[in-house]
């Protein structure tokens, strides 16, 4: 939000904006809108029916229950909903197409096939994902995955996380939800072992209470994590698939030489996700979206008992959220895998969920 404000305040002539409302919640994203949103008939309706949740009745939860003059499948942003722009520049093999309009492009069904393949391919979409996972072992027997006692995280006078209990068995799927800056990062910094306020706290990981003699490295080795900050501080340059293989270690960058099924297996991960042709090309190199599928790829590739993501699509194309989404449905859907999901949109979180965590903002 800062960084928009910034931008905003600039009065600049040309302003540049990529993926700016990603990690926006509803109300803020339509706060930013430009005089709200315009629809036919001027509705917007409050969203009610989503499956096993009680939606928050304040919040602007735009999608699938507005009703506007553009198909539903064409919008995989909440963004796209916005006045504007009028004009879109295909881009497709590298090269700029000609500029159109927008309520054009949004009609031309064979542009948008071409450029993104998996919108008009239902069998696609049917397809079964193949985990490259050659030996998978017995699924833990742990009992509960994590609990939280009565949490509170403070940062001088601030408090970001108040008297918070939160229990998550063995292979249950939540949704982690609730406002920009009401904790969700920092409660994530505690499951992953990066806040060191976890041990003045009563918390609880694979069956074992935080501070009994394990290492942070005993507890990263059976999670599989991406959020906005791991990407913005990956700043290794190293070869793509070493940004994959660096997650059997747990580190920013790959310092010890993966085996040949190591590396192996960070390949094969990579192809799943359409991106074994960058296996040789320097992380820093490659598109936001890029990275991220790479980081994607770096958290599955342990084959983890708890799969942390946060934002896990920020970044990606239409067809790669959709890819993206059924690997993780796939990898889920097998014993004794927990899923923690954090977006702001509820068209992407996976089938699989079924719970639901909201956190209140402190004031």
């Amino acid at each position: 939000q800062f960084f928009k404000n910034h931008t905003e305040s600039s009065h600049g002539a040309i302003r540049i904006e990529k993926n700016v409302f990603d990690t926006f919640d509803a109300p803020v994203l339509y706060a930013k809108s430009v005089n709200g949103l315009t629809f036919r008939g001027n509705t917007i309706r409050q969203n009610h029916d989503f499956p096993a949740f009680h939606w928050n009745k304040q919040r602007f939860l735009l999608e699938r229950v507005i009703e506007a003059d553009i198909e539903k499948r064409h919008l995989p942003h909440l963004y796209r909903l916005l006045p504007y722009p009028s004009i879109a520049i295909p881009i497709y093999n590298k090269v700029c197409m000609e500029p159109m309009l927008r309520a054009d492009f949004l009609a031309d069904r064979a542009l948008i096939g071409k450029l993104f393949p998996s919108e008009c391919d239902e069998a696609w979409v049917k397809q079964p994902i193949e985990l490259p996972i050659a030996s998978a072992g017995v699924p833990s027997q742990h009992e509960v995955t994590f609990r939280m006692e009565h949490v509170s995280i403070h940062y001088g006078q601030r408090t970001i996380l108040k008297d918070l209990d939160w229990e998550v068995k063995n292979g249950e799927k939540w949704a982690l939800s609730g406002p920009n800056g009401s904790g969700k990062s920092t409660l994530l910094s505690l499951l992953y072992a990066d806040n060191p306020q976890s041990y003045a706290n009563t918390f609880y990981l694979f069956d074992r209470k935080r501070g009994s003699g394990e290492s942070i490295w005993d507890i990263k080795k059976r999670i599989g994590y991406v959020s906005p900050e791991m990407h913005l501080y990956y700043q290794a340059n190293v070869p793509a698939w070493q940004i994959v293989g660096s997650g059997y270690f747990d580190s920013v960058g790959l310092y010890r030489p993966c085996n040949a099924e190591q590396e192996a297996g960070a390949l094969a991960w990579m192809r799943l996700l359409g991106i074994e042709s960058l296996k040789d090309r320097l992380f820093m190199t490659l598109s936001s979206g890029e990275q991220r599928l790479l980081l994607l790829a770096r958290s599955f590739v342990k084959d983890p008992d708890l799969l942390i993501l946060d934002e896990p699509l920020h970044g990606l194309d239409v067809h790669n959220k959709k890819l993206a989404t059924r690997v993780i449905e796939t990898f889920c859907a097998r014993p004794g895998k927990t899923l923690v999901y954090v977006t702001h949109y509820l068209q992407e979180l996976p089938p699989c969920i079924d719970k639901r965590f909201e956190l209140v903002k402190q004031e």
